[in-house]
């Protein structure tokens, strides 16, 4: 497999939802992008405030970008603060430093697309990521 489908991003968002649910969170938004960095799916819940597209969508295309995780994208922040600054202007879709976007790879570790999550905190969102992406029965970057 080399992409993402539009079915198996919808059984994602499902499935991040259905772990929101069980872990009793905020409203979540979930974005699920192709390799090129592109919108296949995007849905909020009721409640979600209106920068949830913006957060969940930057948090996957900037772990794309990097080919690394946003949690650590976050964690690099800390230690090359100044080239994570520099990323904002170049960077397509935005880079958020915060867990919750998590690159998707198929059976040979090359990356598929990416799923973004933004609603509550961020380990939160990283939580129902890789919830979702297990629930539409795809391997989530090690």
């Amino acid at each position: 497999m080399n992409r993402i489908t539009l079915e198996q991003a919808n059984a994602v968002i499902a499935g991040a939802f259905a772990k929101a649910r069980e872990m009793a969170l905020k409203p979540l938004g979930v974005a699920v992008l192709d390799a090129g960095g592109h919108l296949i799916a995007w849905q909020r819940q009721d409640g979600a405030s209106t920068g949830r597209l913006q957060l969940a969508v930057g948090k996957a295309s900037g772990a794309l970008f990097l080919g690394i995780s946003s949690r650590k994208i976050g964690d690099m922040a800390g230690e090359r603060p100044t080239f994570l600054a520099s990323l904002a202007p170049i960077a397509p879709g935005g880079v958020v430093p915060a867990a919750g976007g998590v690159i998707v790879v198929d059976a040979n570790g090359h990356a598929i697309g990416a799923v973004g999550i933004s609603g509550d905190l961020s380990d939160k969102d990283e939580a129902c990521t890789l919830a979702g992406i297990a629930a539409a029965g795809l391997t989530a970057q090690a």
